[in-house]
């Protein structure tokens, strides 16, 4: 298996994690971890266990088969510490419509216990990198859908976490906003050293160099990096690929 080593170690570890609504599993003997600073892709088509996964990881379910760990901190026993460096765009948007883009993130900023002076500046330099700079004052409703996204992105690294989650962040927006988000959180999380867990359907949203991690029907079927999963598979395209491991592949 191939994985990508940093000084830092792992950003997040996840061993045998399995998780079944009754009478219905949904993941079996989950494994597989993510590199601090690393881009890691979790691909697998709608159903596969994705959101599952994340609602653990993010502590909404309760993991009782398994271990996670972020930063070296387990889920179970150290929660504060674990989900304190987690930054996370939901698959369901969670901005309030009614409320301005500023007022947006100076609330989730008070929930996280910052002082307003604290925000003002980080708001400012966030909104400018998300280049809604100028629509501060407007209501979220107003935004765009590309727009509101990069609003969710710039409220889950307000926190400067270490470890980003992004679960189908892309869903439902065109081609050019789709492309114009995944450049803006890898050139974003990449200067900054965050590590980035991002899970998609998308098959065109995989870089060569990405970690990426394949699940099917609740399980992780091939995971290193994407280039060498392609040698390994003989494939020309990561389309090819997943439909080689799995019998069918998420679009294009």
């Amino acid at each position: 298996m191939s994985q990508v080593a940093t000084p830092e170690g792992m950003a997040l570890e996840l061993d045998s994690v399995s998780f079944a609504y009754p009478r219905r599993p949904v993941l079996q003997e989950v494994s597989f971890t993510v590199a601090a600073g690393a881009f890691c892709v979790l691909l697998g088509p709608n159903g596969a266990g994705k959101t599952t996964l994340f609602s653990l990881i993010t502590r909404l379910f309760l993991c009782r088969s398994g271990s996670i760990r972020i930063f070296g901190h387990d889920l179970g026993r150290e929660g504060r510490e674990a989900l304190g460096r987690l930054g996370v765009v939901f698959q369901q948007p969670t901005l309030d419509l009614d409320l301005s883009v500023d007022q947006n993130l100076r609330y989730y900023g008070a929930l996280q216990g910052h002082p307003d002076r604290i925000m003002g500046t980080r708001i400012r330099e966030a909104l400018c990198d998300a280049d809604l700079a100028e629509r501060a004052g407007e209501k979220v409703r107003h935004l765009s859908g590309g727009q509101r996204r990069r609003l969710e992105l710039a409220r889950a690294l307000l926190n400067d976490p270490r470890l980003l989650l992004a679960d189908e962040p892309t869903v439902g927006l065109d081609i050019q906003s789709r492309r114009d988000i995944i450049v803006r959180v890898r050139e974003g999380c990449g200067s900054r050293g965050v590590g980035v867990l991002w899970a998609t359907h998308l098959v065109d949203e995989v870089e060569p160099h990405d970690q990426l991690v394949v699940l099917h029907q609740g399980r992780v079927v091939r995971q290193g990096i994407a280039s060498a999963i392609l040698a390994e598979t003989g494939s020309k395209t990561v389309h090819q690929a997943y439909s080689l491991l799995t019998g069918g592949g998420p679009k294009s």
